[in-house]
């Protein structure tokens, strides 16, 4: 007996009339030149995708800045990549310290956990950054084989500033770094080469301006040697690195490729290399501190201490007697704006990835944000508050 045909409704009916801007920790808005190649199909294989893989690997190199050739996509949310960082370079009884500091940092203790690992985390307090003195005590009391951190903790909105210092004193004791760039890579300096990164991985919706779904992994020349050395084939096989290989340097097969989403962040890359890194980290710091400077002249408080705040993504207190959802509900049903709410934290979340990062966002937005609080019965001083973003805007122009 087969199973009747549902009643349908059209997306035209499920989606909003009016487009939403989308202003929270990711996806973010595509540019269109990403979403035209977003459309395109070709074959996985042959020499027109063996053309566009390499210019990947090629404009990825300047972002990741390394001159590792081991870079590789992943048909996969960023949490993929930042999985099969960890199940090809982590295994059975492998030490692993993994510094935390939120929900993503925590997902990598979690991911190196169920693959065997002996796992050690560093609890950093709430909107701190870690003390490079306990990592160096820690490190030489568990001497761990590999750590795992973020460089922007999108979930409370801290920045481990001192990253640089970290993955160098990882070295120092022959550690492997893994590091989560999902939100930061292209938004603000990450030297996976000079400052000894060992894997790196980054999803495409957020500092990309790409779309969900695809990611990218970098992996250094001595990480890919423990890779090819390990003792056991890693345990998933769509994330293993040395079949990935087959397509990613070989121009073979390993599975079918989302060629539409490589396309799209290919076209994301070009549009990073065409702005330059520069130029691109000095729009996102710009627009961030002028966004910064504009909310606290509403009244309200920025969650995390400037020594630890993270610029990708906002995270801001909320006012007395204002619910978070209500507020994300309000902004979004009646301003088309769509921001986040956090993992348990008191707070909502602006981002300031890409294509979020242009200045008639930031008016629309935060005119949007302090009009959504108002509404709900909360004292904001609006006009102060736009007048303070213009001039963050001119005074870092």
């Amino acid at each position: 007996m087969l199973i009747d045909v549902p009643e349908l409704i059209s997306l035209d009916e499920i989606l909003p009339t009016e487009p939403l801007l989308m202003m929270g920790a990711g996806p973010v808005p595509i540019p269109e030149q990403v979403a035209r190649a977003n459309s395109i199909v070709i074959n996985h294989l042959g020499d027109t995708m063996a053309k566009i893989i390499d210019q990947v690997k090629q404009m990825s190199r300047y972002v990741f800045q390394t001159q590792s050739k081991w870079i590789m996509g992943v048909a996969g949310p960023g949490s993929a990549a930042m999985e099969m960082a960890v199940t090809n370079l982590v295994w059975q009884d492998t030490r692993v310290l993994s510094i935390c500091n939120g929900f993503f940092s925590s997902r990598l203790a979690e991911m190196a956990s169920r693959v065997g690992a002996h796992v050690e985390t560093l609890k950093v307090a709430d909107a701190s950054i870690p003390d490079l003195v306990e990592v160096k005590q820690v490190i030489e009391r568990f001497r761990p084989q590999v750590i795992t951190l973020v460089q922007g903790e999108t979930s409370n909105t801290v920045c481990n500033k001192n990253l640089a210092e970290i993955s160098q004193l990882a070295h120092q004791y022959g550690c492997y770094v893994i590091v989560d760039a999902v939100c930061t890579l292209s938004t603000m300096p990450l030297k996976m080469d000079e400052w000894q990164i060992d894997a790196v991985i980054t999803g495409g919706q957020k500092g990309l301006s790409s779309i969900p779904g695809v990611s990218l992994i970098a992996f250094s020349e001595r990480a890919y040697q423990r890779i090819h050395s390990r003792p056991t084939k890693s345990a998933q096989w769509c994330l293993d690195a040395q079949l990935a290989e087959q397509f990613w340097h070989r121009s073979s097969y390993h599975y079918t490729a989302p060629v539409s989403g490589i396309l799209a962040i290919h076209e994301a890359l070009a549009l990073i290399c065409k702005e330059t890194l520069e130029s691109r980290f000095a729009r996102h710091l710009r627009c961030s501190l002028a966004l910064q400077r504009g909310i606290e002249a509403l009244g309200l408080s920025l969650y995390v201490p400037e020594e630890a705040r993270l610029n990708s993504v906002i995270g801001i207190s909320m006012p007395n007697g204002i619910a978070q959802k209500a507020l994300c509900q309000h902004i979004s049903n009646r301003y088309r704006v769509e921001i986040a709410g956090s993992f348990g934290l008191d707070i909502v979340r602006i981002g300031q990835m890409g294509e979020q990062s242009r200045a008639h966002h930031l008016f629309r937005t935060l005119h949007a944000f302090g009009c959504s609080i108002r509404d709900l019965g909360g004292k904001i001083d609006l006009p102060t508050g736009m007048a303070e973003l213009e001039r963050g805007l001119q005074a870092n122009a």
